[in-house]
């Protein structure tokens, strides 16, 4: 279960592609605006790959979970966290959490922070069960209310 770094040349991008939309479909029919994920084609998770870091977990040719992580000033931002539905429930969104923090701390970053939608309600208790606490919320563009739930876990 030891994530491996994916290069923004890598075969594998359209696979991470591919898991991150298969892990991101459930969502279509509970958050409002729709995910970001609409917007991600090959291209663009390539550049994510070159700006960021893209994490998976698995053999090539058969992801079973992925991350971008991302360092900002004051933290490692983690985002398109995506386990594949026959993998969860093995620990992998945890490994790869558990890896993040690794390199947060590897990069000189206190803490690890994501955002999950406000419907996710499952979400939210899986992050906090594994050390994450709510500290902000945010609005989508055009939203006159919270869309997004920004959780932090100090490291």
């Amino acid at each position: 279960m030891n994530p491996r770094r994916l290069p923004p040349d890598s075969a594998e991008i359209p696979a991470a592609l591919a898991l991150i939309r298969a892990a991101f479909a459930y969502m279509d029919r509970i958050v409002d605006p729709p995910s970001s994920i609409h917007r991600m084609d090959e291209p663009a998770l390539r550049a994510e790959a070159a700006r960021a870091e893209l994490w998976v977990i698995g053999a090539p040719g058969a992801l079973a979970a992925c991350g971008l992580f991302t360092p900002h000033a004051d933290a490692l931002y983690l985002g398109k966290l995506a386990v594949a539905e026959d993998r969860r429930g093995e620990g992998l969104a945890r490994a790869l959490i558990d890896h993040a923090a690794h390199r947060a701390r590897a990069l000189g970053l206190p803490c690890l922070e994501l955002q999950t939608r406000v419907e996710l309600a499952a979400n939210h208790a899986a992050f906090a069960a594994m050390g994450f606490a709510q500290v902000a919320e945010t609005a989508h563009p055009g939203y006159d209310r919270p869309t997004s739930l920004t959780f932090r876990k100090p490291l």
